[in-house]
């Protein structure tokens, strides 16, 4: 049975994309579900001049797809009010107070109140400041503050951003948000490691030869040129989803499972990542940029629209990690990402080491691989050693498979939702924290040096295939090769 969690939240960015499409059916859901009952309230804001009434009505066409009592649905709505504000003005902040509090007396909510910015990063910091100034802040309760990514575009931007929001809020206040970290196959990478003897016996250097993390997509740039070409994979992909699913697969074993513990465990591992020179960025990265296929559709990326003609953005990388630990002492960890590829797949390999049991016949058994599928359909799969149905003793592999059902995924919450109500309940388990962030940023920030400096080589790939053979010969320079082939 679950109990009510009285809060009030503040949706910066009210009328937005993401808040219609992910934020309030992601409320409705914790309302359904009894998260959330009497004492909750609801204030979006934004730039837009909107009565309660109007707002009232855009929340409805937002959850219309979740909806199966229109009387729940309504009661639900009641709890929404809105506000039109402009976030750089220090004045107007006062109208927002004042809606906040008419919530929290309309609703007997007594402090606790989050701030989710649903906005342009640039007005992060402005946000953070004028809540405290203003006074918008509860005295009693909790302050919580739920920032969407990017958190800054280097090192020095995010520490600028760390820096500003700390004048308003604690670090564990800070709520950073990366949805990967919501998604359900991501969370049971910690229950696949330590709930089970088998691995959590084997998750080091003498049992593992590699670890391998792949966020493929078969989509080109669209029509985010003008976003993506600033950015590319590596820091699109790489310095957030990517380094946060690792963070789960190097880290120390935590010595409980409450989110400070969680924090320091992946920090022993973060704090343990080389960072790379020039030299190492050229030897231990590649970074390509999609070519033409075989589809008359697949546009080589420099004729997609808005794409400078002369750009050298990196639509493909590939890299090896590796972290000064006992327990990962050379065990490279490898990591892909890029667009235009042979299939839609976000998914962890950990390969093991091949026994060495000799059964005195010519077939040797082979590596192990535990797969963890994240997207688009969750599963795991096992791939062990086993004896081949014939008259010799020789090996084969054969796979161990699960699927998440259709029944399951029903009853998954959405990444968004989850967030929401683990930021309800102060769990940062699912959250950057200040130091992950600003180690990824010093890793990235090295290899985008050498790239803007050109002076790494940009491979071209094929659109449709699972990148430039450059990818392949990183691994195969250590005796490995991808899992996944597309």
């Amino acid at each position: 049975m679950v109990s009510e969690i009285k809060t009030l939240v503040t949706f910066f960015g009210g009328t937005g994309d993401l808040a219609k499409r992910k934020l309030y059916p992601s409320v409705f859901n914790l309302y359904k579900k009894g998260y959330l009952q009497e004492h909750f309230a609801i204030v979006g804001t934004a730039r837009q001049e909107l009565t309660d009434e109007e707002f009232k009505q855009l929340v409805r066409e937002s959850i219309a797809d979740f909806t199966d009592d229109q009387e729940q649905a309504e009661t639900f709505i009641s709890h929404f009010s809105y506000r039109a504000h402009d976030v750089t003005d220090a004045a107007s902040y006062g109208i927002l107070k004042e809606a906040i509090e008419e919530a929290a007396t309309k609703f007997d909510i007594d402090g606790n109140r989050i701030f989710y910015m649903s906005v342009a990063p640039r007005f992060f910091g402005t946000i953070a400041k004028y809540l405290k100034s203003e006074n918008l802040l509860a005295d009693t309760g909790y302050n919580r503050l739920m920032i969407e990514k990017p958190f800054g575009t280097s090192y020095t931007t995010a520490a600028e951003l760390q820096s500003d929001l700390e004048n308003a809020f604690k670090d564990d206040q800070l709520f950073r948000i990366d949805h990967y970290l919501g998604k359900e196959m991501v969370q049971n990478i910690a229950a696949l490691r330590f709930g089970n003897p088998i691995f959590d016996a084997a998750w080091n250097k003498d049992y593992i030869k590699n670890v391998q993390v792949t966020l493929s997509e078969v989509l080109g740039v669209e029509e985010r040129a003008g976003y993506y070409d600033t950015a590319g994979a590596l820091l699109d992909m790489i310095q957030n989803h990517t380094m946060q699913i690792v963070g789960w697969l190097a880290m120390e074993k935590p010595e409980s499972f409450n989110d400070k513990d969680i924090r320091a465990a992946k920090n022993a591992a973060f704090n343990a990542l080389k960072i790379y020179d020039e030299a190492e960025v050229n030897k231990y990265f590649v970074r390509a940029q999609y070519g033409a296929g075989d589809s008359a559709d697949f546009k080589p990326y420099l004729e997609e629209l808005d794409v400078p003609a002369d750009s050298k953005n990196n639509t493909f990388i590939a890299g090896e990690l590796q972290f000064d630990l006992p327990r990962w002492e050379g065990v490279p960890f490898y990591v892909r990402s890029g667009k235009r590829l042979a299939a839609k797949q976000t998914r962890v390999d950990i390969v093991f080491k091949a026994g060495t049991f000799d059964f005195g016949t010519p077939q040797e058994a082979q590596e192990s691989v535990l797969s963890i599928l994240i997207d688009p359909k969750g599963g795991i799969e096992f791939k062990i050693n086993s004896k081949s149905v014939e008259d010799a003793f020789n090996t084969r592999t054969i796979d161990l498979g699960w699927t998440i059902s259709d029944e399951d995924k029903q009853n998954t919450p959405e990444p968004y939702e989850r967030m929401i109500h683990d930021t309800m309940n102060g769990d940062g388990s699912n959250f950057a924290d200040w130091n992950g962030v600003a180690i990824a940023w010093k890793f990235v920030d090295a290899i985008s040096a050498v790239y803007a400096d050109d002076k790494a080589p940009l491979e071209t790939y094929k659109s449709g295939s699972m990148g430039p053979e450059a990818s392949d010969k990183l691994l195969a320079g250590n005796g490995d090769a991808w899992v996944f082939k597309g």
